[in-house]
């Protein structure tokens, strides 16, 4: 242990399953929650850590950033093994980095990839079930994927979105927004600067509409 103060970046990867999402919550499990739990049972401290995206109820990450700030003093491989000693299965720290302290997970972000995969078969697969979405009538993918186009750009999405707070701007740099069919899943890929609060899941439910006809 030491007494300076330093910033540390891990990058996690979890099965959001059994989870409300990434953000804490004081009555209902969530991401944020254990990875606090597992670096307090570390480090003594009460850490508070900041993700670069929330992620909704049920949703997986491969790749989530998340920074936060300690007295604590190990290797970056340290940090590793020992967060995933402590963490359960379902989630566990790929990678950890020390980082400049004016480092911010959110804001340093350059951009953001979500992807939503879809079962489009006649029956379900109870093996898919927490990795995909079941939609029986066969989808267009292809115009899905002609619609996606439109989304690219600098574009006010508002419409897609739930409320924003009247100071916030509702604008976003869409980078692609890419759908394709691999045998009976359907892939929607969308990167961006940001995605505004339900604007992905609200979207990707138009473009299935369009691949219904």
């Amino acid at each position: 242990m030491e007494d300076q103060e330093k910033k540390l970046a891990l990058i996690v990867e979890y099965d959001g399953t059994a989870y409300n999402g990434f953000q804490y919550q004081t009555d209902a499990p969530t991401i944020q929650h254990e990875l606090e739990k597992a670096l307090k049972q570390l480090t003594g401290e009460g850490i508070r850590i900041r993700g670069a995206s929330r992620t909704d109820s049920g949703v997986h990450a491969k790749g989530q950033a998340v920074d936060f700030l300690t007295h604590a003093c190990f290797t970056e491989r340290t940090w590793v093994k020992a967060l995933n000693y402590h963490l359960p299965w379902d989630i566990k720290v790929k990678r950890a980095y020390r980082v400049p302290l004016d480092f911010h997970a959110r804001r340093d972000a350059k951009a953001r990839t979500y992807r939503y995969t879809i079962l489009n078969s006649k029956t379900p697969s109870p093996l898919m079930r927490s990795q995909s979405a079941w939609i029986e009538k066969t989808l267009d993918s292809e115009a899905m994927a002609k619609a996606a186009e439109y989304l690219i750009g600098l574009h006010d999405l508002s419409a897609f979105a739930g409320t924003m707070p009247p100071e916030k701007t509702s604008v976003r740099q869409v980078n692609r927004w890419d759908v394709w069919k691999e045998k009976d899943l359907v892939l929607i890929e969308a990167e961006a600067n940001g995605f505004l609060p339900h604007q992905i899941l609200r979207t990707n439910g138009i473009l299935v509409d369009i691949g219904k006809k």
